[in-house]
Order: structure tokens, then C-alpha cells, then sequence
């Protein structure tokens, strides 16, 4: 089976044919090249897609991945990205190994083509040559055999009539020899032609000819083969990332197996304790007595009437209801039932107390005393922990600028030990104040876990006492009342205190008075404050500081008792009073 035997009158159809074949391998280039661009935009995808869900960094939402759940999902964010990762492999090895191939293999095809034509239409060329010279010696031929046929009845003619010449009849005779003379030369010319044009017809058709269309079939043959050898690449280059594949998915089965919903629980309540009692049983009133009516301890009503057991408080200090039972402003209004004020209670939301928590974005009391008594253990013990790391690290920068002082005493040419005094003692001065820093959140500590309720203690489930707690959690924010540090007492002294507190509770935002400076500070340079919150400074500006940078790279400070506000703490160079405590006033 040879194109050359079997198909020697089609070239033009091979032609045809092979330009097919090139049109469909470039159509399959395309094919794989459009496959390779949906797994890079899929790989894209997903990993966009794993990146949304991924918690954001010191976040609320991070916290809240501590849940085998979260972390079961999380790990399945994980697998995903690197399952997009094997769509990326399979882009890739399908780009290099066989979009690049077979288009290089396609340029090298349409040069190879281009030749075996080229030498086909030579050879055609040639054959069609040799054809109109047989045909041009055949014409001629025939020409002459006409003159000579002419020449010869000329000739006759002239010698049959008696009225000729003797000379005319010669030289016609001699023409009409002459005549036959060119036509026998034309008669050998044209059958050397002949025999010539028809050694070069079996030539061309039974040896150029087949030898140009076998090449020919060949070339095809291995274009055939070659795009036979590109879809078994397609497929392997899917075959070989199916195992990774399967590890990202067994992955995700391994973290869905790990969820343990025991432990969630246990965290929720970890989260969530707030370390309080629950309020004792409520004593009953009698209302039909005439008498005027006897307030119980654990009564959550109190009569503003009976001057016996009202508390006198200096300063700004007012009685406080429990824990989000607003107010009765108005005198006029009757008071509502024990049990509507019961329900509404167990019914209501924590609400803000006040505004100078929002200043810093909701950031609360440095000591945590907004929250209960045991998620204020969790968050001072979290803090000592961060503390602790932080001078870890700067311990390990001392160490490493010490060996390197070092070095430098004992070679002289790599540095000046000198250099490095002031880095040592700028890493000193840091480490004593994250150590002091440790030793005032340790005493907090210390004092909570100290003030922590014991569970079984039937003192601690008085009523009494659960109103001083949640009472004294209502009015944390204000640094001058009950407790000066703003912690859970549960002073039995505050009985009568806490009497009171079951008639009013304070507006839940207060006016503030203004805070005490606590040192000063001089502006290195100018600050256009133009955000709302911020205060404008001038080069070489005197202020004073009513508030620390709490770490996120802020100032407060005051002009004037009307003007205060944030500025960049790296744009002052603070003074801060020892001894002032939070409690020096402005002067």
C-alpha cells in the first residue's frame, strides 16, 4: 500500500490531504492550549476562593477558628489550595509537553511539506517540459512532411509542362529534395523526442513520482503518530497528579474525621464562663400588710423613701440596678411588676456602657475589668503570656548584639564595638519596661484568681452578691467609683450599697470628665490631623499626655481643656510623670 503506485494522479487531492492533517493538529494545539488556560483560571479560582475563607490576621474571626469545625475547615482551605496547585502542574506539563512540542513539530511539518511539494511540482514541471517538446518536434515534423509533399507535386507539375524552362524543372526538383531532406531530419528529431519523452514519463511516474508521494505518506504517517503520542501525554499529565490529588482529598476526609464536637462544647464554655453564681431565691413580699413595705437583700426593687438604707456616694457615684435594667426617669411612672422586670432581664442584650471604650476602636480598660471574673483571668493571663514572648525576643536580640560586640573587640576591622552600646542599651531599657509591664498585669492576675467564685459555696449564692458582681461589671469604666481598679468586690460591707443599686441604673453613657494628664510630651514635627479623632501639632509644640500608646501606634494628648485628640506617636517624644498614676488632674 504506496501513495506513489496506488495514487500517481493525485497530487493535487495530497495536497489537500496533508494541509488537512496540519489544520487538525494545529486545531488540537488550540484545543490543549484552551484546556491549559481553564486549569490556570480554575487553579486561580480556588485559590482565591480558599483565601476569601481563610480568617483575617489578629482578627475576632481568627479567634474563633479554635473550634475543631474551624479548624477541620481551615484544613480544608488548606487542601484546596494545593489541590489548585496540581491544576497549575497540569497546565504546566500540558504547555511544555505538548503545546510547545507539537507547535515546534508543526513549523518543522509545514517545512518538510513545503519541500516534498516543491520537489513534486519540479518533477511536474519537468514532465510537462519534456511533453511540449515532443509535441513541438511532432508539429515540426509534421510541418515539414507537408512542405515536402508540396515540393514533390511542384515538382511534378513544372516537369510535366513542355513550356518550363529545363532550369526551372532543376530547381524545382532540387527544392522539392531538400523539402524531403527536412522532413527525414524532422522524422529523426521527432523520434529521438519521442523515445526521450517516454523514458522520462516512466521515470517520472513510476520512480519520482512514487519516491516524492511515499515521503509524502510518511510525513503523514507521523504526524498521525505524533498526535496519537500527544493524547496519550494528555492523559498521563492528568494520571500523574490523581495521587496528590487523592492525598488533598484524604486530607480534607482526615479533617472532617478530627471534628469532635465534646471539645467544641468545652471550648464554648471556655470562651463564654463568666465565672458568676447564679442569684439565690427571691424572698417574698407581703403586700398585704398596711405597713410600709420591707425591702428583702435579694429584693431586686428598692424604695428611694426609706432614708435607712440609702448609701451616700461621693463625687459623680449613683446607685446601680442589676446589669441592663434601664432607669425610671420619670416619677410619675409607676413601677413596673418584679416579674416584667424579671423577664426582661433574662431577655435583654449587654449593651455598651460607655463611650470611652469606643475611642480606640472598642478597646476596653487596659486591666480587662469590663469582662466577668473568669474571662478576665483568660485575657490578663493571655497578655502575661505575649509579655513573657516579647521579652524573650528582646533577651535573644541582646544576646545576639552582645556576641557581636564581642566580635568586634576581638577584630577590630569588621566594626566599632562602640556602635552598638546604645542598641544595647535601648534593648535593655525595652526589656525593663515589658518586665514592669509583666508585674502589673501579674498583679491583676493575682487578684482575680484570688476573687474567683468557688462553686459550691452557698455564701456566694446570695443575691446580694450576684448584684455586687454584676453591678460592679456595669460601672467598670468608671476609674473613680466603687472599686479603683475597677474589679469584682464582694465586700459584705457593700450590702446597703447594693440595695440601692436595684432601683437605679445609670444612663448607659455617662458624661466623662476629662482624663488626668500623665506626663508631656514635645512635637519632633508637624501633623495635619484631618481625620476625625486627630489633632493638629506644630514643630516644637509643648503638650500634655492624657493617654499612652496602647500599641497601635497613637497618642492622645490635650492642648487645652477644648482641644485634644490622637497624633502619630513616632511624630512626639513623650515625658511621662512617674509618679502619676492616672491620677494627676490637668493644670
Amino acid at each position: 500500500m504506496s501513495w506513489g503506485t496506488e495514487l500517481w494522479d493525485q497530487f493535487d487531492n495530497l495536497e489537500k490531504h496533508t494541509q488537512w492533517g496540519i489544520d487538525i493538529l494545529e486545531k488540537y494545539i488550540k484545543f490543549v492550549k484552551e484546556r491549559t488556560e481553564i486549569e490556570i483560571s480554575y487553579a486561580k479560582q480556588l485559590r482565591n476562593l480558599s483565601k476569601k475563607y481563610q480568617p483575617k490576621r489578629n482578627s475576632k474571626e481568627e479567634e474563633e477558628y479554635k473550634y475543631t469545625s474551624c479548624k477541620a475547615f481551615i484544613s480544608t482551605l488548606n487542601e484546596m489550595n494545593d489541590y489548585a496547585g496540581q491544576h497549575e502542574v497540569i497546565s504546566e506539563n500540558m504547555t511544555s509537553q505538548i503545546t510547545v512540542e507539537l507547535t515546534r513539530y508543526v513549523q518543522e511539518l509545514k517545512q518538510e511539506r513545503k519541500s516534498h511539494f516543491h520537489d513534486g511540482r519540479k518533477a511536474q514541471q519537468h514532465i510537462e517540459t519534456c511533453w511540449k517538446q515532443l509535441e513541438s518536434s511532432k508539429r515540426r515534423f509534421e510541418r515539414d512532411c507537408k512542405e515536402a509533399d508540396r515540393a514533390q507535386q511542384y515538382f511534378e507539375k513544372m516537369d510535366a509542362d513542355i513550356n518550363v524552362t529545363k532550369a526551372d524543372v532543376e530547381k524545382a526538383r532540387q527544392q522539392a529534395q531538400l523539402r524531403h531532406q527536412m522532413a527525414e531530419d524532422s522524422k529523426a528529431d521527432y523520434s529521438s523526442t519521442l523515445q526521450k519523452f517516454n523514458h522520462e514519463q516512466h521515470e517520472h511516474y513510476y520512480t519520482h513520482i512514487p519516491s516524492i508521494f511515499q515521503k509524502i505518506q510518511e510525513m503523514d504517517e507521523r504526524r498521525i503518530v505524533r498526535i496519537g503520542e500527544s493524547m496519550k501525554t494528555y492523559a498521563e499529565v492528568d494520571r500523574q497528579v490523581i495521587p496528590i490529588i487523592g492525598k488533598c482529598l484524604d486530607g480534607i476526609a482526615k479533617a472532617a474525621e478530627s471534628i469532635d464536637q465534646k471539645n467544641d462544647s468545652q471550648l464554648v464554655i471556655e470562651a463564654y464562663k463568666s465565672g458568676f453564681e447564679p442569684p439565690g431565691d427571691i424572698e417574698f413580699e407581703d403586700y398585704t400588710q398596711p405597713m410600709k413595705r420591707t425591702i428583702s437583700e435579694t429584693s431586686l426593687s428598692n424604695s428611694r423613701g426609706d432614708s435607712k438604707t440609702e448609701l451616700k456616694f461621693a463625687g459623680k457615684s449613683k446607685g446601680k440596678l442589676w446589669p441592663f435594667i434601664k432607669k425610671n426617669k420619670s416619677p410619675k411612672q409607676q413601677k413596673e411588676p418584679l416579674s416584667h422586670r424579671f423577664n426582661e432581664f433574662m431577655t435583654s442584650k449587654p449593651k455598651i456602657h460607655c463611650f470611652r471604650s469606643l475611642k480606640r476602636g472598642g478597646a476596653g480598660p487596659e486591666d480587662f475589668s469590663n469582662l466577668p471574673p473568669e474571662q478576665r483571668r483568660k485575657k490578663l493571663q493571655q497578655k502575661v503570656d505575649e509579655l513573657n514572648k516579647e521579652i524573650q525576643k528582646e533577651m535573644d536580640q541582646r544576646d545576639a548584639i552582645t556576641k557581636m560586640k564581642d566580635v568586634y573587640v576581638k577584630n577590630p576591622q569588621m566594626g566599632d564595638p562602640g556602635s552598638l552600646d546604645h542598641k544595647l542599651i535601648e534593648v535593655g531599657q525595652n526589656i525593663e519596661k515589658l518586665r514592669l509591664e509583666v508585674q502589673k498585669f501579674e498583679a491583676w492576675l493575682t487578684e482575680v484568681e484570688g476573687r474567683l467564685p468557688v462553686r459550691g459555696d452557698q455564701a456566694r449564692r446570695q443575691s446580694g452578691m450576684y448584684e455586687a458582681q454584676t453591678a460592679t461589671s456595669v460601672n467598670n469604666c468608671a476609674q473613680d467609683r466603687e472599686s479603683p481598679d475597677g474589679s469584682y468586690t464582694e465586700e459584705q460591707g457593700q450590702e446597703n450599697e447594693l440595695k440601692m443599686m436595684a432601683t437605679d441604673f445609670d444612663d448607659e453613657f455617662d458624661d466623662e470628665e476629662p482624663l488626668p494628664t500623665i506626663g508631656t510630651c514635645k512635637a519632633l514635627y508637624t501633623f495635619e490631623g484631618q481625620n476625625e479623632g486627630t489633632i493638629s501639632i506644630a514643630e516644637g509644640e509643648i503638650l500634655y499626655v492624657i493617654e499612652e500608646d496602647k500599641g497601635d501606634g497613637w497618642t492622645r494628648i490635650r492642648r487645652n481643656e477644648d482641644e485634644e485628640g490622637y497624633v502619630p506617636t513616632s511624630y512626639v517624644e513623650v515625658y511621662l510623670d512617674k509618679n502619676a498614676k492616672g491620677a494627676m488632674t490637668y493644670i
